[in-house]
């Protein structure tokens, strides 16, 4: 199959996918869309008490789409890892987002920096793409079929290619493959609005929170950014897409 035609095949996989779910609208389901140029293994994290889906991780192909149905009221969060490599039993590692050195995260959550996509489903779906834990990839939700504003959320820039040097996540080779948040960088109340900072009337942003809002302004910054970062839909179906502006 040439090249040209992979990327249309997988955009038609998408669109057919939809086009599907858009009649079975008794359950949400939240597909998974790889638009980078290399392999991502997504993650997932439910809150506690709801249950582990997909086992808790699984592979994407470059250009590749998978879909789940999701159980009523389910929460939790999502993220990308990527340079994993995982042996025929599952263990193994990744670069960035890494779940215990599994393949299946099993209700692990990725270790910073990782960028979130966190979902909370019920009479209203409460969603949003968090950069508290850092970033690595850039991640977008997207719903679909839904009431109300229902708009995307989302990073969509590059943060690793203007990351500030102190926050940087380098490989073997020295490239930026990740970029902190301040608050796992430093440690400190201020960036992690603890302590006297552990609320919205002290906690403000900070230089570096500033930095990954101008580049992703769909995107939590720092833990009250709630106001520009929150979106919320009813009965909807939701797109996460890594890569979104490939």
């Amino acid at each position: 199959m040439g090249k040209y035609m992979r990327p249309l095949l997988a955009l038609f996989c998408v669109a057919a996918f939809f086009a599907y779910i858009s009649v079975e609208v008794s359950a949400t389901t939240i597909a998974f869309y790889n638009k980078c140029e290399h392999p991502v293994w997504p993650g997932i994290q439910p809150s506690a008490g709801k249950p582990i889906l997909a086992r808790g991780g699984f592979k994407l192909n470059a250009k590749q789409a998978y879909s789940l149905r999701v159980p009523a009221a389910w929460s939790g969060r999502i993220w990308g890892r990527h340079e994993c490599s995982f042996d025929a039993s599952g263990k193994g590692s990744c670069a960035t987002g890494d779940c215990g050195g599994s393949l299946y995260c099993n209700g692990l959550g990725g270790v910073p920096p990782a960028t979130l996509a966190e979902i909370t489903l019920g009479e209203e779906d409460f969603y949003d793409v968090s950069l508290v834990d850092g970033y690595n990839l850039a991640v977008s939700i997207t719903p679909f079929r839904g009431k109300g504003k229902c708009s995307r959320a989302g990073c969509i820039s590059d943060l690793n290619a203007m990351c500030p040097v102190g926050l940087q996540v380098k490989s073997h080779d020295k490239k930026v493959v990740a970029c902190k948040s301040a608050c796992f960088a430093f440690n400190s109340p201020r960036y992690c609005c603890t302590g006297s900072f552990g609320n919205p009337q002290t906690c403000k942003p900070t230089a570096y929170s500033k930095i990954f809002k101008a580049a992703c302004p769909r995107a939590y910054s720092y833990a009250y950014d709630d106001p520009t970062s929150i979106a919320t839909c009813s009965g909807g179906n939701y797109l996460v897409t890594f890569c979104p502006h490939h």
